[in-house]
């Protein structure tokens, strides 16, 4: 029986021995089996009823420890279901002498030896996850180390996930252990890449959002990005969208997004303005929409905004659709009427022209304040200003000095221009108010701020050249939902409007 042992091994041992990264080592059948059976030895061990045949590999740069101990491989006896029964037993019992509840692993396959397991638990522990973690998904300890966690974690590894994040990723998302390299991590990160999402961007996405690895291509992802192009998010836009928000992957359409999308239209909101908010602002699809969207738009309305208003507030400031609005608007107009003395109605004017206000600090909106108060302006005309100009409360009191005394010495006008005009502190000292006033000067044209300041560079050319000086009329007006309508009641034709709503947006929209 020996001999025909021999012949059948007879060509392993010839191929192991032409390659020097393996020597071989032979036990007798009259040493146990147990003592040559070492799970955790380096041995590839091959067992049959008369030998027990051993090699192990090595290299010659055996001094270098590599970077993921590759655990043994083990084949041992077939055993029978009495066998598998008390295995499990042991199994479990170590596993209780660690801490491990081991209950959810009864109809899970376990290794046949303790030492096994014990390999499975101490490598997990290398990567960081402790006893409590486990206890948290006690399924991973059904993965192999070799078949399943190294290279798992290899190419997690590979695709910018660093290696002293890896356990906090297992512990997030430890299914990903459970997860084939190539049927299912690899084409995930296909995808994604195909989506415009930048490689370094890869493994700050997956961090975010783990769960991602788990999803099927052709389900939820798709859907939901084939669903925003279709509203007008342009296609490169969704790249860095996913890279800032990648949680909208995860999100259905029927139930979350379109919802969501339709409420805002049906305020005013044209589409195309929507898609340019969410390309900049990802995160507002994670906004709920019937416990924060649609109390936050009521509770705008029950402090004096118009429903007509609405949509310019949401457009400037998207993320007020998800703040605590009811207690920061309170707060803010308590402090508007105490320290500004503005009533809630001027409070509300305030609010539709410059929302990003329910969030600014009050010590930041009182430096502007006293500033202006400090050059004698009364304060029922600061309050005036303020509510006619609300971006004077977010302004470097620093340039608002500059602009002042240029006004004062060097313009020589009186503060009421200032209570008239008070969008005169938002505009550049330097490339806007002295060389338009300097040209004035050249010209002998005495004029009011509003007529020199508050128009393009072209359009005051035009009136530098004109043979007459127009009179004052007012800015452009924007009906949401419709056309731009210029002071002259011309009507925009359709090849113009993209390139309004454009102009709009950038006026309006802080991003």
């Amino acid at each position: 029986m020996m001999s025909s042992l021999l012949k059948e091994i007879r060509p392993i041992i010839k191929i192991l021995s032409k390659n020097s990264k393996f020597s071989l080592k032979f036990t007798p059948i009259s040493q146990p089996i147990q003592s040559c059976l070492n799970p955790c030895s380096k041995y590839f061990q091959i067992q049959n009823p008369m030998m027990v045949l051993q090699f192990c590999a090595f290299s010659a740069n055996s001094s270098k420890f590599p970077e993921y101990e590759m655990p043994s491989v083990t084949w041992g006896v077939v055993q029978g279901r009495k066998e598998k029964l008390v295995s499990k037993v042991i199994i479990c019992d170590f596993l209780k002498s660690l801490g491990i509840v081991p209950d959810e692993l009864e109809n899970l396959e376990l290794p046949s030896a303790v030492e096994v397991m014990r390999e499975r638990v101490e490598f997990l522990q290398k990567l960081g996850l402790s006893i409590d973690d486990i206890n948290e998904y006690p399924l991973m300890l059904g993965c192999s180390v070799r078949k399943n966690m190294i290279p798992v974690l290899g190419y997690l590894e590979k695709i910018g996930i660093q290696r002293s994040k890896l356990g906090e990723f297992v512990r997030n998302y430890p299914q990903v252990l459970h997860a084939s390299v190539v049927v299912e991590l690899a084409p995930v990160i296909k995808f994604l890449r195909g989506l415009d999402v930048e490689k370094q961007d890869i493994g700050y996405v997956l961090q975010k959002y783990p769960e991602l690895l788990g999803f099927k291509l052709e389900g939820t992802m798709s859907t939901s990005v084939a669903y925003l192009v279709s509203i007008g998010v342009n296609p490169r836009d969704i790249g860095p969208m996913v890279t800032q928000y990648p949680y909208f992957l995860g999100m259905r359409v029927g139930t979350m997004i379109k919802p969501l999308v339709d409420y805002l239209v049906s305020l005013g909101l044209p589409k195309k303005i929507l898609a340019r908010m969410l390309e900049k602002r990802a995160y507002i699809l994670g906004y709920d929409l019937e416990e924060t969207v649609k109390p936050n738009v009521d509770c705008l309305i029950s402090f004096g905004i118009r429903k007509e208003e609405l949509p310019l507030v949401i457009a400037q400031y998207p993320q007020i659709l998800g703040l605590p609005l009811k207690a920061k608007l309170s707060s803010q107009q308590y402090f508007f009427n105490l320290k500004l003395k503005i009533d809630p109605e001027g409070f509300a004017q305030v609010i539709a022209k410059m929302p990003q206000i329910v969030s600014l600090h009050q010590h930041v909106i009182m430096k502007p304040v006293d500033f202006l108060l400090g050059r004698g302006i009364p304060s029922a005309d600061v309050a005036k200003m303020v509510v006619k100009c609300p971006q004077l409360v977010a302004l470097r009191v620093e340039l608002m000095k500059n602009s002042y005394y240029y006004f004062k010495s060097e313009m020589g006008r009186p503060l009421k221009e200032l209570v008239e005009f008070p969008e005169y502190f938002t505009y550049s000292l330097e490339s806007r108010i002295k060389p338009r006033y300097q040209r004035l000067q050249s010209k002998g044209i005495r004029y009011s701020l509003n007529w020199f300041l508050n128009c393009s560079d072209q359009r005051f050319q035009e009136r530098l050249e004109g043979d007459f000086i127009e009179t004052e009329t007012t800015g452009p007006t924007f009906c949401m939902g419709g056309k731009l309508h210029l002071p002259s009641s011309e009507i925009l034709s359709d090849e113009e409007e993209e390139s309004d709503n454009e102009v709009l947006y950038r006026r309006t929209v802080s991003l």
